[in-house]
C-alpha cells in the first residue's frame, strides 16, 4: 500500500534567502464522485498521473504512474476541470527534510505554502523559522480544491 503523510504550512517568503532552481507545474484534477482525486501534472519535461485517497489526518493512500507528456497535455486540456493549478515548485532542506515549497500563480496569485513529507504521522520535523502556520488538516489549501474555490477568491 503507498501512503503519502505530508504536512502543509504557510510561510513567510521575506525570511527566506533567494529561491533558486524553481521548476513549474501545471496541474489538473479528473472529477470524481467520492473523495479519491485523480491528478494529472506536467512537471516540465516529465508527466504523471497520481490517483489519491482522502485524508485521515496527514495520511491518504497515493498512487503515482509517469504517463507521457503528450498524453498529460491532452488530459489537462480535454479531461480536467478548469481552472489548471499553476505554481512554481522550490525544493529547500531543512534538518533532514525536504520541504516543498509552491508559489502559486494565475487564480491562485498570492498563496505560497510549503509541505514535508513524513515517514510517520508522529514523525518530529523541526520547523524553519520561515514557517507561520500549520494547515494540514484545512481543506481550503488541497490543491484540489482551489480549482473550485480559487484563493483570488477568498475574502
Amino acid at each position: 500500500m503507498a501512503l503519502e503523510i505530508e504536512r502543509k504550512f504557510l510561510i513567510d517568503i521575506s525570511r527566506l534567502e533567494k529561491l533558486e532552481n524553481g521548476y513549474d507545474i501545471k496541474q489538473g484534477y479528473i472529477q470524481t464522485k467520492d473523495k479519491t482525486a485523480v491528478r494529472v501534472r506536467v512537471n516540465g519535461d516529465e508527466a504523471f498521473l497520481t490517483i489519491k485517497g482522502a485524508n485521515i489526518g496527514a495520511t491518504r493512500l497515493e498512487y503515482e504512474y509517469p504517463i507521457p507528456v503528450v498524453d498529460a497535455k491532452e488530459m489537462l486540456d480535454k479531461l480536467c476541470g478548469k481552472p489548471i493549478i499553476d505554481k512554481t515548485r522550490y525544493l529547500l532542506e531543512h534538518k533532514g527534510h525536504t520541504w516543498e515549497v509552491d508559489i502559486f500563480h494565475k487564480e491562485n496569485d498570492g498563496l505560497i505554502v510549503a509541505e514535508v513529507e513524513l515517514e510517520s504521522e508522529d514523525e518530529v520535523v523541526e520547523l524553519p523559522d520561515w514557517i507561520v502556520k500549520e494547515v494540514t488538516d484545512d481543506a481550503r489549501y488541497y490543491n484540489s480544491n482551489l480549482l473550485e474555490h480559487p484563493y483570488s477568491q477568498w475574502s
